[in-house]
This record gives structure tokens, sequence and C-alpha cells, in this order.
């Protein structure tokens, strides 16, 4: 299990890797929903995601290692940032991404000077798993896991005090889900502060396996998902340790469809002028949706996780 202890040393670690971005208020979305919505935005962190948080804990962790380099599977943020944090650290890094993955995120890691490496079916994850293991082996590469790593959770969670910090009496935290590792991390951080404070969590109808697996209690494979405009949180698996930790302290975990998805990304849009990826409107969709009830006037932080936005599909969106 990741505790308070982990994250605290998180960000110590990652101190001068990593922003710290603001909350930002939105008094017209707050009106649609009869509560006071904030959104956190890691849209404005390094390399435009979240996910450079676990990827800087992780990495930095390797470098008394005697290890070549890194290697991880990603369908586009968590690449990126695995690559930003290795080239930072002056590691090489393997980015081995899926067929599908919006060009720009590809670009982006290898901008950071990563090696990309694309194929595969994310439906057949094992097959990408299992081709990256044998790399890892092949060039004595490092595995750096998208979300199922006690020090990736850990720094993950580190967005769960400076929320707490600058809001101190918010009453629900609301967060995308993929892998389980954003959740995981802030659900402990916001539980351990302040067990009253609930944590959702939101993923795409159809292509949660986070969802299907708080509810049966075990890692649920998802074979056979649908296509989503969240295709940064389109994860056909949920970590086995992620799991555990999501199940103690996750109040509930959700799913919206294309369409909510969309509606909440024209509204992030239009009203905070905050350009956001479709997977970090799901937190704002499940509120605007009525999927998650909350008392009236509720203070409520939105994560939104990432704004790394294929230019050339944003006209599909709308």
């Amino acid at each position: 299990m990741v505790g308070l202890d982990e994250i605290k040393q998180a960000r110590n670690t990652i101190r001068d890797i990593v922003h710290q971005p603001p909350l930002f208020s939105s008094n017209s979305l707050s009106k649609l929903t009869g509560m006071e919505v904030f959104f956190k935005a890691e849209n404005m962190q390094k390399t435009g995601s979240f996910k450079v948080r676990g990827a800087a804990n992780k990495i930095r962790s390797l470098q008394k290692e005697e290890t070549a380099g890194v290697i991880t599977v990603s369908s586009g943020n968590h690449g990126q940032a695995t690559a930003y944090v290795a080239g930072t650290l002056k590691l090489p890094a393997v980015i081995m991404v899926p067929e599908g993955v919006p060009a720009a995120k590809i670009e982006a890691a290898r901008s950071y000077g990563a090696e990309v490496i694309v194929g595969g079916d994310l439906n057949n994850v094992d097959e990408i798993i299992g081709r990256a293991m044998e790399l890892s082996v092949e060039r004595n590469l490092s595995i750096v896991h998208p979300f199922d790593d006690l020090l990736i959770i850990a720094g993950q969670g580190t967005i769960g005090p400076e929320i707490l910090e600058e809001l101190p009496l918010v009453d629900a935290v609301i967060v995308p889900v993929g892998g389980g590792g954003l959740i995981a991390g802030i659900s402990a951080a916001v539980k351990l502060i302040d067990p009253s404070v609930r944590v959702f969590g939101v993923g795409p109808y159809g292509a949660c396996s986070a969802a299907c697996s708080f509810k049966e209690n075990k890692p649920v494979q998802l074979n056979e998902m649908p296509q989503t405009v969240a295709d940064g949180i389109r994860t056909p698996i949920c970590g086995e340790l992620t799991l555990p930790i999501i199940r103690e302290y996750v109040d509930e975990i959700i799913t919206v469809t294309d369409a909510e998805i969309i509606s909440s990304l024209r509204l992030i849009w239009e009203r905070i002028k905050l350009v956001v990826e479709p997977a970090a409107a799901v937190p704002f969709a499940a509120l605007l949706s009525g999927k998650i009830s909350l008392p009236s006037g509720s203070r409520v932080a939105c994560i939104l996780s990432g704004g790394n936005v294929d230019l050339s599909r944003a006209s599909g969106f709308f």
C-alpha cells in the first residue's frame, strides 16, 4: 500500500522536475451543477499531463541501479512523461505504443529523445507487454509501468495534498480512471489526510476495466473495448497494486458516454478557456450528467488530467 510517508517522499523527490498547477474555479460551470466546482489543471503540467509525477518518482529511483535505460508501454501521456523524465536525467528511453495512438503524442515522445516503437492492438495488451519484457531483458532496460507500481502511485498521489492545501474545505474529488494509478494515489492521500472527503472515479463507458474491477473486487481484463474519444483512459486492465488501494479509499467508480464527455469538453474549452483532452473532461461530465450525486453547494475538485489534444482530430469531437 501507499501511505502519506511515501507521498511526502515523492513530493520531495520530484519537486525540481514538475510544476504545481493551480486550481481554477468557474462561476458559470458551478451554476450548471449547483455546486462550487474547481479544476486542478494538470493539463498545464510538464509534458501536458499528470503522468510526469509518477514517471519522475519512479525513474529517479532507478538512477542508482545498473540499467541501460527505461522502457514502457503507453497509449500516449505516460510515454511522453517517461521520455521527458528519462531525457532530463540522461537515460535512454524506449516507448512502445499500440496502433491508433494520436500522432501528436507519438511525436512528442520522440521530441524528448525517446525511441518510439508503434505496433500492436490495445485489445491484446498481453502481446505488447510480452514484447516489452523481451526488450527489457535484451537491452538491460528497466520497466516503468504506466500505473501498477507503488512509486508511480505515490508520485501521482502528490496531487492530493496540493488540492487539500489550496482547498481545505473540499467535499469531493473526482478523478479520471484508466489503469488506476492516479486515483489510487490521490484517494490514498486525500482519505488519509481527511477521511470525510469523498473520492469518485470516472471512466469511459464500455472501456473502463477499473469500474468492472471495482465492482467485482478483482482485476477484470476487457478484451473487446469500444473506441472512445477518451483514448487516454481506454484501458483494458486495472492494476493488481492499484485495485486494493482503490477498494480501500474510493467511494465509487462510474462511467460516462462519449456524448457526455463531449458536452463536458465543449464547456471546459468555452467557459474556462482551458484546452484539455477528452479524458480530462470525464470528471465534469459525471457532474454535469447527474451521475454523481452530491448536496447542493458542495465544493468539488475535478482533475483535468491532461491537455495533449491531437488538433487534427479536434473537429471530430464536436
